[in-house]
């Protein structure tokens, strides 16, 4: 290995998660900061959680229905121009 090109590895990182959560790992950082993790997770826990984030459902519903009621528009051909002799 090359000298002085690798950066730091911190055997006990700290990673501390929204839910409170602390636990060390291996990084090349010191501390660390994540969202969702094994203790937090839906996928581990077992619970889910369905969020509906800005009405989703209901928005795509009225596009649905907004789609079956107007008609669609046909497309305009152009004519060809002539060529100038």
């Amino acid at each position: 290995m090359k000298k002085d090109i690798h950066p730091k590895y911190y055997q006990k990182a700290k990673v501390t998660c929204a839910c409170g959560n602390v636990f060390t790992i291996g990084s090349t950082v010191p501390e660390m900061h994540v969202e969702i993790c094994s203790k937090c997770h839906p996928f581990y826990t077992g619970r889910e959680q369905l969020i509906d984030t800005a009405g989703r459902i209901e928005k795509f519903k009225a596009r649905r229905t907004k789609a079956e009621t107007v008609p669609k528009k046909t497309k305009r051909v152009r004519a060809k121009k002539q060529a100038k002799k």
